[in-house]
């Protein structure tokens, strides 16, 4: 259950950054609407976080749910954003999940 939290909190933090990246050129009542895309998500991340942290081991649980927040931001920077997809960089996002999968199971 534990890890289901960390995949929400992850998600969470995706949305997060995505709020973030809707407010560059945004002013007025559409950077308020783009800041609350950023803080609402961002307590809900570090809530799933929190709750996780109870369980799993504090290290573990927060470098999974950044790792998961990372590897969600830099496709939705691919795939949104067009921001550029070059060999090394997908080489390194796939270690990055790979990373990730071995802390998830060397974890209890």
């Amino acid at each position: 259950m534990d890890w289901l939290l960390l995949l929400f909190a992850g998600a969470f933090e995706v949305s997060m950054t995505f709020g973030l990246g809707k407010t560059r050129g945004a002013a007025g009542f559409e950077f308020c609407l783009c800041a609350g895309g950023f803080l609402i998500p961002a307590a809900l991340s570090m809530g799933l976080l929190a709750k996780a942290s109870q369980t799993l081991p504090l290290g573990t649980a927060y470098a999974v749910r950044t790792g998961i927040g990372a590897v969600g931001t830099v496709l939705v920077g691919i795939l949104v954003f067009k921001e550029p997809a070059a060999s090394l960089r997908l080489f390194f996002l796939f270690t990055l999940i790979a990373f990730l999968i071995g802390l998830k199971l060397v974890s209890q």
